[in-house]
């Protein structure tokens, strides 16, 4: 859910800035105990200052594992 959230938060930058996370929240729902797990993120905010991504992730069955929420800082590019 990390992962996928930061590459929605990176995908949602303005060019040539980047990113750091600033919190991140998890609510684990289920054990994913065998097969897959589907991670699937989308933002809930991209502005100037701040990403916000919500992250669900789903069994091999596609029942709700989990849930991250991340709210990423947007840095800007270094001059120089």
């Amino acid at each position: 859910a990390d992962t996928v959230g930061a590459v929605c938060a990176y995908l949602n930058l303005p060019a040539g800035a980047s990113t750091s996370t600033v919190e991140s929240k998890t609510n684990f729902f289920r054990a994913v105990r065998s097969g897959s797990a589907r991670a699937v993120a989308r933002p809930l905010h991209a502005g100037g200052t701040f990403v916000v991504v919500q992250t669900d992730v789903y069994d091999a069955d596609g029942r709700p594992a989990g849930q991250t929420t991340q709210t990423q800082a947007v840095l800007a590019p270094r001059k120089g």
